[in-house]
């Protein structure tokens, strides 16, 4: 039977009437690009990461991009990336001409395995990319010291886990570089909008250059750039959003750990979170063992938003799929296979009231035995 209350949305972007007038404020300022607002939220977003150098951009797939432009890399170099993740972390590889290298996940935080890495590693590997999917912090600490054995850089694809951690330390003060976006269904958003974080003086100075033209100076072209630069209006949304996260952040958790604790069908895999880690649930993911259309059918039904993040590993996207097939390549990645044939999402933002919590939790355990 159809729950008779309003369906609960998987994702439900926050815009308040905050937000509302801090973009009316820059608008009616004339500073509406790359000015006051940008560089104040470069500073606060610091504070996330350990006060590294924050370089604010368009978007968190131009915050990938200029990341790999920033660090040299091109044709001839290979990255290693997991395949269970969405596309922008290996487009953004494709776009600077290097290869993907496609690695498998741990099953239980669905983030890219250490161990996978490491065997994946040629004389052609220039970085490793991990991805901190769905607000759960990768191995860290395995694969920066498998990048310090080898040489290799590490860029973090942080764009889902703002404020998330591994014993203390932030993601996005790992590695090389890291990257978040601010996407509008993101833990916290700019309307659209990137960041890239780095300890190195010189790759932050050259993301600036690639981000606005390559000038730092109007007219003084030093490199070969782009228009990737954020504009006030996403910064200032970005900094009331930024004041926020916190608090949001501790509500994602908390939601979380009343699904964790009532879902009960024992055909449902609730999250596992590893030691040590700071899980932000940018989404709360299941897995389903069964028929897991029946059951998106049947939750949908009863008024419960899901989403499936991702039906389709990258590897086997056709931009992907295809050259390598033609290049008689095969990856072997049985983790994620199994993971995109069962992962569900069910909505775990921080607008969920306590009845909403309780109308998921019947609605995933009434999906019993039978599926």
């Amino acid at each position: 039977m159809t729950d008779t209350h309003e369906p609960i949305p998987a994702a439900k972007p926050v815009i308040g009437e905050e937000e509302i007038e801090a973009a009316v404020r820059v608008l009616r300022s004339g500073r509406v690009v790359q000015g006051p607002e940008v560089a104040a939220f470069e500073a606060e977003f610091s504070e996330l990461v350990n006060m590294r150098h924050c370089v604010a951009v368009n978007s968190g797939t131009s915050a990938l991009h200029l990341t790999l432009l920033a660090l040299g890399l091109g044709p001839g170099d290979e990255v290693i990336v997991p395949s269970f993740s969405f596309a922008a972390s290996a487009n953004a590889v494709r776009l600077v001409g290097a290869d993907v290298v496609f690695a498998d996940i741990e099953p239980d935080t669905f983030c890219v395995d250490p161990a996978a890495v490491e065997a994946a590693i040629t004389p052609r590997t220039a970085a490793i990319m991990p991805v901190h999917l769905y607000g759960h912090p990768a191995a860290m600490g395995q694969i920066t010291a498998i990048a310090e054995r080898h040489g290799l850089a590490v860029v973090e694809d942080a764009c889902q886990a703002h404020a998330a951690s591994l014993d203390g330390t932030p993601v996005g003060a790992f590695g090389t570089a890291g990257t978040f976006s601010f996407y509008p269904t993101k833990n916290m958003h700019s309307l659209e909008g990137g960041m890239v974080t780095t300890a190195d003086a010189e790759v932050a100075r050259t993301l600036r250059l690639l981000r606005n033209q390559g000038m730092e100076q109007r007219y003084a072209n030093e490199i070969v750039g782009a228009n990737m630069r954020m504009t006030d209006v996403s910064a200032a949304i970005g900094r009331v959003q930024r004041a926020k996260l916190e608090g949001w952040t501790e509500q994602r958790i908390a939601n979380a750990a009343y699904l964790t604790e009532h879902i009960t069908a024992p055909n449902v895999v609730t999250p596992k979170v590893a030691e040590g880690a700071r899980h932000v649930y940018h989404q709360y993911t299941v897995r389903v063992r069964g028929d897991r259309d029946a059951a998106m059918a049947r939750l949908a039904e009863a008024g419960v938003g899901n989403a499936v993040y991702y039906p389709t590993p990258i590897h086997r996207l056709k931009p992907y799929w295809e050259p390598d097939q033609k290049a008689g390549r095969v990856w072997e990645l049985p983790e994620t296979e199994r993971a995109a044939a069962e992962v569900v999402s069910l909505p775990v933002h921080p607008a969920l009231s306590a009845r909403d919590l309780e109308r998921i939790v019947t609605a995933v355990n009434a999906l019993g035995e039978h599926l």
